[in-house]
């Protein structure tokens, strides 16, 4: 198998558009390694520093599922287990009932929880924390304050509720709370920070000197993101919300994690048929299918009936940053676009989509 070079150089060259998307840096490779190409454009350059965003979750479940082989936590153990009383105790209080003490550690991972999403769920007024944060009023997120907030605010379903939709088993939610509360649980279990406990079980072990959780504001090494035209600095909330998107690193480095994750390295790689729970999940930038801890990229039979890529599976960041791999080309694909608004999602998709339909 062979891929064009010529044309993912000129494919990164056009991403960055300084109209809409004014960063991109993507990697390409296979499993042994003998396809390998990187490209950038715009103003990143290919082994600068970027936030990965919710990739960040990706690495979440290595150590979660870790742990779980290690026998140290289980998918089915109630959060009651981990964490105080007063953190449990009304986060998804529906009719009246609080149905708190049924959230386990699983419905966490994967989204059906029933939790608002801190981030992008209304509150009384209104507005949303989203709606602050990408105006540029850059302010601590702490667990703490998502907790008080999201029990002011209407549960998105019982935990673990059954959904309607065909193929699907659960209903689900993305709710950047749900990492919040994992991370805590991590913290609680090691008895370490997110950044020490990402730090002892993946960046050490894979050699890492460019990736770090994210957590000294005076810290400007990373490339900043976009908003529309508008440049983004948050550097006070991104270092106070470490489990649910607070990785910085490089598109090499996020490369040797994605292969390894898939490998097997993290834990037994016939496990992860058993993440691929999927249920329908559908925000910006489009629709996709959310796993135990594992995304899949939706792509209906109709919009490619003759080469059609199967599943597309990994993470997306709100950034525009992504770790995927295409099992049916044996492609891996990681990068950011920097864009906030959902145009570097639907770039980054085509990109892909587009390489794996040229060798499959």
């Amino acid at each position: 198998m062979k891929i064009n070079t010529d044309a993912l150089d000129h494919m990164i060259s056009k991403m960055a558009d300084n109209k809409h998307i004014f960063s991109a840096v993507m990697k390409i490779e296979n499993t042994d390694g003998s396809i390998s190409w990187s490209g950038a454009s715009g103003d990143i350059k290919i082994d600068d520093r970027y936030f990965i965003a919710s990739v960040t979750k990706l690495y979440i479940t290595a150590v979660v599922m870790r742990l779980v082989e290690a026998g140290r936590i289980g998918l089915s153990d109630k959060i009651s287990k981990y964490l105080p009383e007063h953190f449990c105790r009304g986060l998804v209080v529906v009719k009246a009932k609080d149905y708190s003490d049924e959230i386990t550690v699983k419905h966490l991972i994967s989204n059906t929880s029933g939790i608002p999403d801190y981030f992008f769920h209304k509150q009384d007024n209104g507005k949303t924390a989203a709606d602050d944060l990408l105006e540029g009023n850059d302010k601590e997120w702490p667990l703490e304050k998502t907790i008080d907030l999201v029990k002011k605010m209407k549960p998105d379903f019982t935990p673990g509720a059954k959904s309607f939709w065909p193929g699907t088993e659960h209903k689900a939610s993305y709710s950047d709370t749900n990492y919040q509360l994992l991370g805590k649980i991590l913290e609680q279990i090691t008895g370490k920070s997110i950044g020490g406990i990402f730090e002892d079980y993946i960046f050490s072990e894979l050699g890492f000197n460019h990736t770090y959780v994210y957590a000294n504001p005076e810290d400007a090494s990373p490339k900043p993101f976009y908003y529309g035209t508008r440049k983004l600095w948050l550097p006070r909330y991104i270092s106070s919300v470490g489990p649910e998107g607070g990785i910085v690193s490089t598109v090499d480095e996020v490369m040797i994690f994605l292969k390894a994750f898939f490998a097997g390295r993290f834990f037994p790689r016939e496990k992860i048929n058993a993440l691929k729970k999927w249920n329908l999940i559908t925000p910006p930038p489009g629709l996709f299918l959310f796993g135990i801890g594992l995304e899949k990229i939706w792509v209906p039979w109709i919009a490619a009936p003759f080469k059609h890529p199967g599943e597309i599976i990994g993470f997306w960041g709100q950034t525009g940053s992504f770790a995927f791999y295409n099992p049916k080309s044996d492609l891996y694909f990681c990068g950011t676009t920097n864009q906030i608004n959902g145009r570097g999602h639907r770039a980054a998709a085509g990109a892909m989509l587009k390489v794996i339909k040229s060798v499959i």
